[in-house]
């Protein structure tokens, strides 16, 4: 008795993520749309050789970028309006390095603006990459300047750029720093955006994976503990199941083999097997997963990653779009029986994180010719969990949660034929 009022309250004292984050792991695939000058150098990072006269992206359609996102089951489309080479895809105050120096719709065109409309179309949240760096103005990752008077006049340009971008163009679901920051603009996001998910920087709201190969760790725990490194700098490594604060993470990958277009890359266009490899060990590990596609200098996303971001969508529904039979409850124990005995390779297991992360083992046994037969086990289970087996033929399934700090709340516990 003792030690479940204790187990019950430790359970109450659980870090639990906020409204934004539980609506963010929810989404479980993003697109990222890289696009920079470097399109035109057959380069990843802007070498600042190329005549802004040259950018002229004719054939540019963001409707196209959203049906691309849909198609593969994206909830949101983070854009890079700037990346470090300092380009901006918008009609900023700041600096004649942008759109508005290009022939592109005689200067006015704003792809962000663009962006920001075709989301609103197609039902996708809109996300935004904002670069700390910026080589054209001589700043260094994390936005470092190399004088206090430079870092000064960058600071204010850079806050400048972020409230253009968290002011014009309706809510912001998620914002980029990539490299993280060394200065605070945590009153502009309070300001202007107030419900977006930050990756990296002093107000980080999640955090980066640790590696762009599209796999999470596992156990891939939720929470970090304060004070292992500065805020915003916590990779997937970091997880620990008794952290105070909620960090999930998201896994940022290509479908090619770089992040920009270039003339070389075509053949690196991922095959639908390792993109659902990917999936599989990225949101079936209870990450997010933000799976990039690059236009190329007609502005347009290639036929073939066109392609397969669709064969990719589809695959994810074939195989975790309808199950055979599901459950939900609170406690250790959860059976589901189908309603006849089925043949199944996967079950797909959640927790409700509202309430905390609160699985630390598990194990799921198939009832088989009237016994229980281990199928597979685990220790984090978090938003999502999918665990993969040879096909078995079962008249019922049963999740045991044999550790849990206090009662475990399981949102879903469903079971598939994937015949993989």
């Amino acid at each position: 008795m003792l030690a479940a009022i204790a187990a019950s309250l430790i359970s109450m004292q659980l870090c639990k993520p906020s409204p934004s984050q539980v609506a963010w792991q929810d989404a479980e695939v993003g697109m990222f749309v890289h696009f920079a000058p470097n399109t035109w150098q057959d380069l990843e990072y802007d070498n600042l050789s190329t005549p802004l006269s040259a950018i002229n992206p004719t054939k540019l359609d963001t409707d196209q970028w959203a049906r691309v996102a849909k198609s593969m089951g994206a909830k949101y489309l983070v854009f890079v309006a700037k990346h470090v080479g300092g380009f901006c895809w918008w009609q900023t105050a700041t600096t004649e390095y942008s759109v508005k120096s290009t022939p592109w719709r005689g200067g006015k065109g704003d792809v962000m603006a663009d962006v920001a409309k075709s989301c609103k179309k197609y039902g996708l949240k809109l996300g935004v990459y904002l670069s700390p760096a910026d080589s054209k103005h001589g700043i260094e990752v994390g936005g470092k300047a190399k004088t206090p008077a430079g870092q000064d006049s960058y600071i204010k340009t850079f806050r400048t750029q972020l409230t253009e971008l968290l002011t014009k163009y309706g809510p912001i679901f998620e914002v980029w720093f990539d490299g993280s920051l060394i200065f605070d603009v945590g009153d502009i996001l309070k300001k202007h955006a107030p419900d977006a998910i930050i990756f990296q920087g002093p107000q980080a709201t999640i955090r980066w994976v640790g590696n762009e190969e599209g796999f999470a760790p596992y156990p891939c725990w939720n929470a970090v503990k304060s004070g292992v490194h500065p805020w915003g700098m916590y990779t997937g490594a970091d997880g620990d199941p008794e952290g105070d604060r909620w960090l999930p993470n998201e896994v940022d990958c290509r479908m090619r083999d770089t992040w920009f277009w270039n003339t070389r890359n075509e053949p690196s266009v991922k095959p639908l097997d390792k993109l659902m490899e990917m999936y599989e060990n990225s949101v079936g590990h209870g990450a997010v997963l933000l799976l990039n596609n690059t236009p190329d200098p007609t502005g347009l996303i290639p036929a073939a990653d066109v392609k397969r971001a669709a064969e990719f969508g589809a695959e994810i529904k074939r195989r975790y779009g309808a199950a055979i039979a599901d459950v939900s409850g609170i406690g250790p124990l959860h059976v589901l029986s189908p309603s006849a005995p089925s043949t199944i390779d996967a079950v797909v297991t959640m927790e409700d994180i509202r309430e905390g992360e609160r699985v630390r083992e598990y194990a799921i046994e198939g009832l088989v010719d009237g016994k229980w037969r281990p199928l597979c086990k685990g220790t984090a289970i978090g938003h999502k969990k999918i665990d993969k087996f040879e096909p078995v033929k079962v008249a019922s399934v049963r999740l045991r949660v044999l550790k849990s700090v206090g009662p475990p709340v399981i949102r879903r516990l469903a079971i598939y034929h994937t015949e993989v």
